[in-house]
């Protein structure tokens, strides 16, 4: 028999249940007792696309360390589902544990020799507990959650607790679960020893909060100014304008009159719903869409009018696995390429990627800073698993003084001053022109605005040098763009190296440990992240600086490598594509797999269990 897994405070916990069963509040009760124990959690929810019925897991990472992205293997099953039973077993570690519903005896040929068997069971003490058949389904969850307070060691007052905070608003359901706990935490006291996966309270957590990426996005928007959202139903970004929704109505009424300050639209498609932004943007409110890559496809040609007329808006994309329908309930960074060219011809956008809520909250803000100082759509790329999955951070951070970025915005004082206004025309080189919002002026600062080309006074003309030398002003705007997005951010490692390996948005978790892993084997290797597109100098200077340069990212095709490529004519022979794209999360395990093997190392820690 392999050796039995011990660890403290560090381990991971999968639940394989079925989707419409209820599990999910007992899992999220799971990761609150953790966390109010002062243990670090990261959980990953992983479900399918249909409402009843199919396979769902949650994966829970505890990490006194403080890693909290995706490791790889899993400790602790608590199998759930008869239908993915075999697939749920082989995921398990050598020497991990399985927790089943041992109600009716199972063959030997479905377990293991090396996983330890925990049989509790579940339908049998609810049977004997319930006789409504509702009750059954529910609190069998609930049960579970008892036993496993027990095998852990979590504080079983804690559980208590977090059951009376979340049925507060229906306090007659708090003696039925706190007697399922009780059940389940009886019945694994007296039948069940302990776990070798012990978990011990700490004070790791501090004050952190527990909050999900669209959540954040949708605070940041507030903050920073949207008045305007203009959205149509699609998972996973739907949460996002329900989130700005909720938070408007919180701080956007006016408190003397109640007034509402601000316009939210439930349109009737994604096209619809890139039309108001625009349209909303060339009045001169801060307006938004949330969406996927499918909304994204939808709406290209409004995505060229505000290119090219030049109007303010932003596109908040929470990605997905494509293409078309694709898996809409799993992770991918699958929008890269169509967002960064979206509409046709020569086109470019301004790309924000965050790695996770507390960039969702400041790149939020910032994207409608940057619309307003372009004049132009800003995208804030955003992913399922940050969107969606609630993360550990920081609390959010805001500068109080900090004023809004309008841009160049001519006034009626200027105007009656004399300026010489050209909607179109770049009088400082930045290849940024002046703007007018409407009725500033009665007989001045006018002007058509047409998705057609014209001069730098708005002036219909096909023209080909005056078409070129609009062109290329939009270049200038472009790499003016560079000084204002977000800079990239480099870790050197402990020693020279020449080896790199480029990243971005929600993979940091992961990466960090990575990192870790091959310092801690002496593999020393060179790591930047990317925050923004237009790519600055000095992520070209990076890759040169290296022989060879890891892309790590979570699609098949390489997308931001091919931006990089594209963008910074790099020998494609120096950026080696490391690519993730089953739909979950990325893993330490798999990356630091993945730049061993190409750095040539032979053997690390990497997929081995280290307590």
């Amino acid at each position: 028999m392999t050796r039995p897994i011990t660890a403290v405070n560090d381990f991971v916990v999968k639940f394989a249940n079925v989707n419409g069963s209820g599990s999910a509040s007992a899992n999220g009760l799971f990761v609150k007792a953790i966390l109010r124990m002062g243990v670090p959690v990261g959980a990953r929810n992983i479900f399918p696309s249909n409402i009843q019925g199919l396979p769902t897991w949650y994966e829970i990472r505890v990490s006194g360390q403080g890693w909290l992205g995706r490791r790889g293997g899993v400790d602790l099953m608590v199998a759930m589902n008869p239908q993915t039973w075999d697939r749920d077993v082989a995921e398990i570690e050598p020497g991990g544990y399985l927790f089943y519903d041992s109600t009716k005896p199972m063959p030997s040929s479905k377990f293991r020799d090396d996983v330890n068997v925990v049989g509790l069971p579940l339908t049998a003490l609810c049977n004997a507990a319930y006789a409504e058949p509702s009750k059954r389904k529910i609190l069998k969850n609930i049960i579970y959650l008892g036993a496993l307070t027990f095998l852990l060691g979590i504080e079983r007052e804690v559980v208590e607790a977090l059951l009376a905070e979340e049925y507060a608003a229906k306090p007659a359901l708090i003696p039925a679960n706190i007697e399922a706990l009780q059940i389940g935490f009886d019945h694994a006291r007296d039948h069940l020893k302990p776990l070798g996966l012990k978990l011990r309270r700490t004070d790791k957590v501090g004050d952190r909060i527990f909050v999900d990426g669209n959540t954040a996005a949708g605070l940041g928007a507030v903050y920073g100014g949207a008045t305007v959202c203009a959205w149509y139903p699609i998972t996973p970004s739907t949460s996002l304008a329900e989130a700005f929704t909720a938070y408007c109505r919180k701080l956007r009424h006016d408190p003397e009159t109640g007034e509402a300050r601000y316009a939210i639209v439930q349109a009737e498609d994604e096209i619809a719903s890139i039309g108001m932004v625009t349209g909303a943007g060339w009045n001169g409110a801060r307006a938004f869409t949330c969406t996927s890559g499918p909304g994204v496809s939808l709406m290209q040609e409004f995505i060229g009018l505000s290119y090219f007329a030049e109007i303010p808006g932003v596109i908040f994309d929470v990605q997905r696995g494509g293409p078309s329908t694709g898996m809409p309930t799993r992770t991918q960074q699958s929008d890269i390429l169509s967002a960064a060219y979206a509409s046709h011809g020569d086109t470019k956008h301004v790309l924000l990627l965050p790695e996770g809520p507390n960039e969702c909250f400041e790149f939020g803000a910032l994207a409608f800073d940057l619309a307003d100082r372009l004049q132009t759509m800003i995208f804030v790329m955003l992913d399922l698993d940050m969107g969606m999955n609630e993360w550990l951070i920081d609390p959010f951070r805001w500068d109080e003084e900090r004023v809004l970025d309008r841009g160049k915005i001519m006034t009626a004082e200027m105007l009656e001053a004399g300026a010489d206004f050209g909607r179109y025309k770049d009088v400082d080189g930045d290849g940024i022109p002046w703007r007018t919002l409407p009725a500033t002026h009665p007989s001045k600062g006018s002007y058509f605005t047409r998705g057609t080309s014209r001069d730098p006074y708005a002036r219909y003309s096909e023209e080909g040098a005056v078409y070129v030398d609009n062109m290329e002003r939009l270049l200038r705007k472009f790499e003016t763009a560079k000084s204002l997005v977000p800079p990239p951010i480099v870790r050197r490692a402990a020693r020279k190296t020449s080896y790199g390996v480029i990243y971005y948005g929600s993979t940091s978790p992961a990466m960090d440990e990575a990192l870790a892993g091959l310092e801690a084997d002496g593999v020393a290797v060179d790591a930047l992240r990317i925050r923004a597109f237009p790519f600055e100098g000095e992520i070209f200077e990076f890759i040169a600086a290296h022989d060879l340069v890891f892309v790590v990212e979570q699609n098949r095709d390489a997308q931001l490598r091919t931006l990089l490529i594209n963008e910074g004519g790099v020998d494609p022979a120096r950026l080696v594509k490391v690519l993730n794209y089953d739909g979950s999360p990325i893993t330490a395990r798999f990356i630091q797999t993945e730049l061993a093997k190409g750095m040539g190392v032979p053997k690390t820690r990497a997929g081995e269990m280290v307590r």
